[in-house]
């Protein structure tokens, strides 16, 4: 393990890992302090809107979204090694022209289907401007680019700053609204306006640091320009947004069959358990962030990514055994004193997702190898044939067994994910040889 840290690269991983973990926490406590807030102000049926609208939103964003910061780390890290300014700034205008486009489109789109979904997602006649008018958020939600730049450029403590920026401002906001009396409208116009300040702010850092850095006109808009110097550009952003998509589309979709399986209550169990299943997981998903522009640094020909992915993956692991351990030991207590006794079922689903933390953690560097080896069509196969799979394990064990059915299949889906992911990877990792870190030709006009 000394060696390993003798690694500067692996070091970074820790480093900007530990930086974002601990804005994370205190995001946390905020987002906590904002729905306890939201709770008691309202009623329980004004609460649920409030919930449903904010992730109608979101879930169209997420559909929508092309992984554009991705795209800038995937692209523009390497530009930025070698000062190809000219190069970083085609990934840029690429980026930010891409964002315009899926978020105009995302927006309008979900203010079209709103009047047709509205009824069926619980939203209310009354209720339904206020949706409408939260949907205009939507372009804001879609656009990564910043935050590619700020991960390309190393500057992760501005993007833990910007994280809590919204967790704050909606947190005062919730507390205004409910001491006030604000009622609906009130904790909706805070959910709104501080959800974009925090975009707002995190393109206001990404606009700074690219001054600093003296690269100017990175952010001019541009697809199908920008696009022809940069080999490969579209295959990567739609399959990318392909394989988000299918991953939002599980994650999201999941309470849904579970409710249909086995109606609400079921649902309701499910979701607790997943609540702590995504918290314990939090670790992973930050060293991940940290982990992917910080390989793209290196040559793939080489076995240095290789060897980082092998020990951020154990170190994450390792992680994943000792989180596992606390949740049997305070999973319990836990449950009860956040949602009540009515919730400890949720226990014996977490015991049984405690292995599946164990392999998510443990293989969460696969597919970020697969992309710096140029393998997304192979991300993409491996998510979609994981989560069809998945599906029909979780259909067929919940009919048979229950609820518990569903956590064993949950299990499931982790592992065959892993595994689809590991075997492309081991393939890429054998033709190492032929992978190219950077081709200066492609930049030429």
């Amino acid at each position: 393990m000394k060696h390993w840290f003798s690694d500067g690269a692996f070091r970074a991983i820790v480093r900007n890992a530990s930086i974002l973990g601990s804005s994370n926490v205190v995001s946390a406590l905020l987002s906590l302090l904002a729905l306890g807030c939201a709770g008691r102000g309202m009623t329980p049926a004004l609460f649920g809107t409030l919930v449903v609208v904010q992730a109608y939103a979101k879930t169209v964003s997420d559909i929508a979204k092309f992984q554009t910061w991705q795209f800038v780390v995937q692209f523009g890290t390497p530009a930025l090694a070698h000062k190809d300014i000219k190069r970083f700034r085609d990934v840029t205008g690429f980026s930010f022209g891409l964002d315009l486009a899926s978020g105009i489109v995302a927006a309008l789109g979900g203010m079209i289907l709103l009047p047709l979904l509205s009824h069926s997602v619980g939203i209310s006649t009354e209720d339904f401007w206020w949706a409408l008018a939260y949907c205009t958020l939507i372009p804001t939600m879609t656009a990564a680019t910043p935050t590619g730049i700020l991960r390309s450029i190393d500057r992760f403590d501005l993007i833990a700053v910007q994280q809590a920026v919204t967790p704050f401002l909606r947190a005062v906001g919730s507390v205004i609204a409910y001491f006030a009396h604000l009622g609906f409208p009130g904790f909706l116009a805070t959910w709104y306006v501080s959800s974009l300040v925090g975009d707002i702010a995190l393109w206001i850092f990404a606009v700074q640091e690219l001054r600093r850095q003296n690269i100017d006109h990175a952010l001019r808009p541009g697809l199908f320009g920008p696009a022809r110097r940069i080999k490969g550009a579209w295959d990567f952003v739609w399959t990318t947004n392909f394989s988000h998509s299918i991953w939002s589309a599980r994650n999201a979709g999941t309470n849904v069959l579970v409710g249909v399986m086995l109606g609400p209550t079921a649902a309701g169990l499910f979701k607790v358990a997943m609540t702590f299943f995504d918290a314990a997981g939090t670790p992973a998903s930050l060293m991940q962030k940290s982990f992917y522009p910080e390989i793209m640094r290196l040559d793939p020909a080489s076995t240095r990514p290789w060897k980082l992915g092998l020990r951020s993956g154990a170190l994450a692991g390792g992680l994943g055994v000792l989180v596992a351990l606390l949740v049997f030991v305070v999973g319990k207590p836990l449950i009860s004193a956040v949602f009540g006794a009515k919730y400890l079922e949720s226990y014996s689903l977490l015991q049984v997702m405690c292995g599946a933390l164990v392999v998510s953690m443990a293989g969460f560097p696969l597919e970020s190898l697969l992309y710096i080896a140029s393998r997304q069509r192979a991300a993409l196969v491996a998510q979609g044939l994981a989560a069809l799979i998945y599906v029909g394990l979780l259909i067929g064990l919940t009919h048979h067994f229950g609820i518990m059915g569903a956590a064993v299949a949950y299990f499931g889906g982790q592992c065959l994910e892993a595994f689809f992911f590991l075997i492309p990877t081991l393939s890429s990792f054998r033709r190492r040889h032929t992978l190219s870190f950077y081709k200066p030709e492609e930049v030429q006009e």
